[in-house]
C-alpha cells in the first residue's frame, strides 16, 4: 500500500467526507454505574490536574471520588510511578475496586514521522506505552501526529499506511491506537485529513480521537462533525475555549470548563449523537489557573458542567 497523495491533494479529493493528595475509602466513592438515561460515559484526563502533581495513584483516587466513570492518565505518570517503584497490578486491582475504568491514554510515540529509523524508535515506543496501558486493564491510546507537527507537506497517502502499521501493532498488543487531530500541528488539524487517514489505512480498528479545542484551533468547521461516523469515536476530548485570545493565537492554556466559553457544545455534541457516538466524554484542561485549586474540587466541578452541558444539549 504505496500511495502518493499529499496534503494538498487530500484536501481538494471528494472523497474526504467519506476523527490534593486523596485516599478516599471505598465507602467515599459515589457509585459510578452509567445510568441508561445517560448518553455518555464520563471520564477524567489527569492533565486537567496536572499542575498539582499528584502520582497516578492519587490522580486516580481524586477521579474516583469526583463521580468519573473512567480515567484517561498520561503515559509519562504512568511510567513515573513504575520507576518509583509502584505496582501497576495493585493499581488494576484498585481500579476495579472503585469502578473506574481506563478509557484511553496519552502517549506520545514517534509513529508517523518520514525517517525510517526514528519511525521504528517510535513504534518500539508504541508497544512499551501499550503495555503499560494494557497493564492498568485499559484497551486505547492516543495516536497524534508527533514529530509531524512542522511538517506541511506530509504525505496522507504514507500516514495511513503508517497508521495501519500502528493499528497492527496494536492488535498484537491488546491496545487500539486512536488517530488524534491536534489543531496547531501543520499536519493532521482538520477533520478532513484525519478522516482520509482513518479511511485509507485499510484497517477495521481504525478510530478518532477528537477534542473540541483541537477542531476549533486546526479550522475545521463543527458542522463537519455530520460526516463522522460516531461508531469510530471512543473517547471525545471535551473542553470549552475563549473569544479572546483569537484562534491563531489560542493556545492549549486557554481552555476552560464546558460552557464557560463561546464554544457551540450543544452543536458538537448533538451532531455526534446524532451520528451514533455513545462513547466517553473526557475532560482534558491546561488551564494553569485551575492548577492552583483544590484538585478534588476541579474534578467535581469539571464534572457538574459536562453533566450540564449534556443536558443543555437536549440530545431525546
Amino acid at each position: 500500500m504505496e500511495k502518493k497523495i499529499h496534503r494538498r491533494q487530500a484536501l481538494t479529493a471528494g472523497g474526504l467526507a467519506a476523527a490534593v493528595a486523596v485516599s478516599a475509602r471505598l465507602t467515599d466513592v459515589p457509585a459510578r454505574q452509567r445510568e441508561a438515561r445517560e448518553p455518555f460515559g464520563y471520564c477524567f484526563n489527569t492533565s486537567t490536574i496536572r499542575g498539582q502533581k499528584l502520582p497516578l495513584d492519587e490522580q486516580i483516587e481524586v477521579t474516583a471520588k469526583a463521580g468519573y466513570d473512567a480515567i484517561e492518565p498520561w503515559i509519562r505518570d504512568v511510567q513515573a510511578f513504575v520507576d518509583n517503584g509502584g505496582d501497576l497490578e495493585k493499581v488494576r486491582d484498585r481500579l476495579r475496586e472503585l469502578g473506574v475504568t481506563v478509557e484511553s491514554a496519552i502517549g506520545f510515540a514517534n509513529w508517523i514521522v518520514d525517517d525510517d529509523d526514528k519511525r521504528a524508535e517510535g513504534l518500539e515506543t508504541a508497544r512499551h506505552d501499550m503495555k503499560l496501558v494494557k497493564a492498568l486493564g485499559g484497551n486505547r491510546i492516543a495516536a497524534p501526529p508527533v514529530g509531524a507537527t512542522n511538517q506541511s507537506d506530509l504525505d496522507l497517502g504514507q500516514a495511513a499506511v503508517r497508521y495501519r502499521k500502528l493499528l497492527e501493532l496494536g492488535a498484537e498488543e491488546g491496545v487500539t491506537p486512536q488517530l488524534e487531530l491536534w489543531g496547531f500541528s501543520q499536519s493532521l488539524h482538520l477533520l478532513g485529513e484525519l478522516m482520509y487517514v482513518a479511511t485509507e489505512c485499510g484497517h477495521p480498528d481504525a478510530c478518532l480521537l477528537l477534542d473540541i479545542y483541537h477542531i476549533y484551533k486546526g479550522g475545521s468547521d463543527f458542522e463537519g462533525l455530520e460526516w463522522v461516523p460516531g461508531s469510530r469515536v471512543h473517547v471525545l476530548h471535551v473542553n470549552d475555549y475563549p473569544a479572546d485570545p483569537p484562534r491563531d493565537k489560542i493556545g492549549d492554556a486557554d481552555r476552560v470548563h464546558m460552557g464557560d466559553g463561546v464554544a457551540p457544545t450543544s452543536t458538537i455534541l448533538r451532531r455526534l449523537y446524532q451520528s451514533g457516538f455513545r462513547g466517553m466524554l473526557s475532560l482534558e484542561l491546561f488551564n494553569r489557573s485551575y492548577w492552583e485549586q483544590d484538585p478534588l474540587e476541579l474534578a467535581r466541578t469539571g464534572l457538574a458542567k459536562m453533566r450540564a452541558a449534556v443536558q443543555s444539549a437536549r440530545l431525546g
